[in-house]
This record gives C-alpha cells, structure tokens and sequence, in this order.
C-alpha cells in the first residue's frame, strides 16, 4: 500500500529545523542532492550517476507499511532554510540494535545540521534501541565529527561498498550506547 505520508512516524522539532517523514513531494529535491558525486561518494547505496527513477523507488521503499527502516526529512521550511536540509534514516538490526545514517546537501554542509539532526534522533530513539551503530568512509572525516559529537565511541576500522565508486571502501565504525 503507497501512502502519501508515514503516520506512525513522529515529527522532531530540532532548534532550526524539523525532521519530518519522507513524503513523494520530496523525490525531486531528494533527486537533485543525491545526483550530485560529492554526496554519493560518501554514501553506501547511491549510484552516480544516478538512474532516473531511483529516488522514487527510495521514496516509495520507506512509505511503504512494511519499510526497512525510518526516515526523516531536515526540514528548515519554517525557518526559512529550506524544505529539505538532508535525511536521517534509522534501521532496525534486531537484539535491540539500529543503524544511522545521514545525509546533507551539499549547501548546509559545516553548518553543524547533521549534529543537530543527530542528537534529536538520539534524544528521541524511536526504536528504544540499546544501542546505535554507525559507519562513515574514512575519507569522510567531517561525519565522523557529527558522530563522536553526538557521544558515539569510536569501534574500529572496517570495509564497506560504495555503490557510486564501485568499490570496497575503508570505513570508520562506531557505537552509542543509549541506556545501560
């Protein structure tokens, strides 16, 4: 079943923005971020270049009622800033895991956004996760930042495909803990 929105996704009010659920409305911003080669490189799953279709089959993905994971929307419309900032998604792994991930378009890149963004997610651990992981490419040392900002220990060193480079890459991976 498509739905237009995700209502049992809640809304989070950060200071400057709100991450809201993934709507259709947004597959063409979503689109013009994710086609741009410096945020694709840093991703695992976005091609370059990227295919026509693909961000509405991410959209349609995490509308869906059976979706692999959350995802919300940086949302700066009120503000002022912009109706799409970047994305947050959370995944289930199971034994009380999830995985984040995060990104920015290229435009609010050092405007410490995927912090504030972070944190909120972290405050409000929809999944009342024990635990949240996360991995970023080791030539990516600004999102390894945002985690160790956001009180996520680093773990070690690992590998990971990037779709867009066609490639195994080195990655950095981490946990939070969120409750003892």
């Amino acid at each position: 079943m498509m739905l237009d929105s995700i209502p049992n996704l809640p809304v989070l009010k950060a200071e400057r923005f709100m991450l809201r659920p993934i709507r259709k409305s947004d597959e063409g911003l979503l689109s013009l971020y994710a086609a741009d080669e410096r945020v694709a490189r840093m991703t695992r799953s976005i091609p370059h270049p990227l295919p026509p279709g693909a961000m509405a089959a991410f959209t349609r993905r995490y509308l869906a009622e059976d979706r692999p994971g959350d995802v919300w929307v940086m949302d700066g419309t009120a503000s002022g800033a912009g109706e799409m900032l970047g994305l947050m998604l959370l995944e289930p792994l199971g034994r009380d895991q999830s995985e984040i991930s995060y990104m920015v378009a290229p435009a609010f890149w050092n405007t410490g956004i995927a912090t504030e963004a972070l944190q909120t997610v972290l405050d409000a651990n929809p999944h009342d996760a024990a635990q949240i992981c996360a991995e970023v490419f080791q030539d990516n040392p600004g999102s390894a930042r945002v985690l160790t900002n956001c009180g996520f220990d680093y773990l070690g060193d690992a590998e990971a495909h990037s779709v867009a480079r066609g490639a195994m890459v080195p990655t950095w991976t981490y946990l939070r803990k969120m409750r003892p």
